[in-house]
């Protein structure tokens, strides 16, 4: 049995059950092959006050110290982040944070093997420094922003490449990634391709018209989601609805540009076709996916986003622009289209393109039955074991 210590800032609570979904999911695949044992040390960032009027910040001081999901124990002890100015001092908090709750861990009696650390900054810098000090084995995984934006910042670049000679071994969720890693200055031997896979039994085809129903959706349907930030695309799906009269907008998400993409909704004099549904669950996601004619990822940048392949198996196309690990999941007609170009005749072009000669919602489903956790499962544990030389 491998123990591992899965470290990261990016893992679901009570108070946050969407905030790295996809961290604890590609955990529960892993701890389902039964030849792992994990502990969770999820560190959150400190404030004092949970009243909502303070908003994000009152919802970490609302995070339990320690609490048991989906049967995995998990510890959110606090660390220190200044904010705006905290950028360059985020990993050493965090990594005394995180020293402390492992330090109970392995009094307690869970000595782990190794340290999983998921996100290079400041986590996987952390993770490190922690590692050092325990004499552990750090397994680091990239996921997109942080390899893409942050090294930009040359203070954070220092210690992501720091970190990349440290660890034992790093996993990148694409190729692309893997190749922005070697860009950085990381060691190309050391980096190991693991996707990401999706639930296939949680996202499934709904009943179309159910789904229409209860999205009260009575024209052509464009979903978007994720952050409401610039750098996802959001705006420019809004700046191409002028030019298609018939279509209207479902986005799922929250962030501090919802209000700019409502404003200029109403610019455009689209806002009655455009509907903002906050954040979704999982499960709620589905029944979104189901109702929609496509989903549209316009990101700037990306990692291995999760929703184009939650959309196609949902049986569901994507229209995406080519960036990061993007051309990797839509990889065949039946997924959808590549956008190289994202202004909005461009947009407006291929959705119409797509309506007219869109795929089998079948076949878009069996696309993305190619991409199960297993294959990922699989090389996690041959990772582990050559890291500990059980094999």
């Amino acid at each position: 049995m491998i123990r591992t210590l899965l470290f990261s800032t990016l893992y679901p609570s009570s108070v946050r059950p969407s905030h790295g979904i996809f961290v604890e999911t590609r955990l529960r695949h892993l701890l389902a092959s039964g030849e792992v044992e994990t502990r969770v040390v999820a560190p959150v960032p400190w404030f004092p006050f949970s009243h909502p009027r303070f908003g994000e910040y009152a919802k970490h001081a609302a995070v339990p110290r320690h609490e048991e999901r989906n049967g995995i124990r998990v510890e959110h002890p606090r660390y220190l982040l200044l904010p705006k100015i905290g950028m360059n001092s985020a990993p050493h908090f965090l990594a005394r944070a995180g020293l402390a709750a492992a330090k109970r861990l392995i009094a307690s009696g869970y000595d782990f093997d190794l340290i999983d650390a998921h996100y290079f900054y400041p986590d996987g810098v952390a993770a490190t420094i922690i590692g050092k000090v325990l004499n552990k084995p750090v397994v680091i995984t990239a996921r997109g922003t942080d390899i893409n934006l942050i090294p930009r910042y040359e203070k954070s670049r220092k210690m992501i490449l720091q970190a990349a000679k440290e660890c034992a071994a790093m996993i990148a969720v694409s190729a692309a990634l893997k190749d922005s890693i070697v860009g950085v200055g990381g060691t190309a031997e050391k980096i190991s391709v693991l996707r990401n896979g999706v639930d296939l039994t949680l996202f499934h085809p709904e009943d179309r018209e159910a789904a229409r129903a209860k999205y009260h959706c009575g024209r052509h349907v464009l979903a978007c989601v994720g952050n409401l930030i610039p750098s996802k695309g959001h705006q420019r799906v809004i700046e191409a609805l002028p030019t298609l009269p018939d279509v209207e907008l479902l986005i799922a998400g929250r962030g501090p540009n919802e209000q700019d993409f409502k404003e200029l909704a109403m610019k455009l004099g689209v806002a009655d076709r455009v509907r903002f549904l906050g954040v979704l669950s999982q499960s709620e996601l589905r029944w979104l996916y189901s109702a929609a004619d496509a989903l549209v990822l316009l990101s700037e940048r990306e990692g291995w986003p999760n929703v184009l392949l939650e959309a196609m198996a949902c049986g569901t196309p994507v229209i995406a622009t080519r960036v990061g690990g993007i051309p990797e999941i839509v990889t065949v007609p039946e997924a959808g289209v590549l956008l190289d170009a994202s202004g909005p005749a461009d947009i407006a072009d291929t959705v119409m393109r797509l309506r007219k000669a869109g795929p089998d919602r079948r076949a878009t489903r069996a696309h993305a039955e190619c991409f199960s956790w297993d294959a990922t499962t699989a090389g996690q544990l041959s990772l582990f074991s050559q890291l500990l030389g059980r094999c």
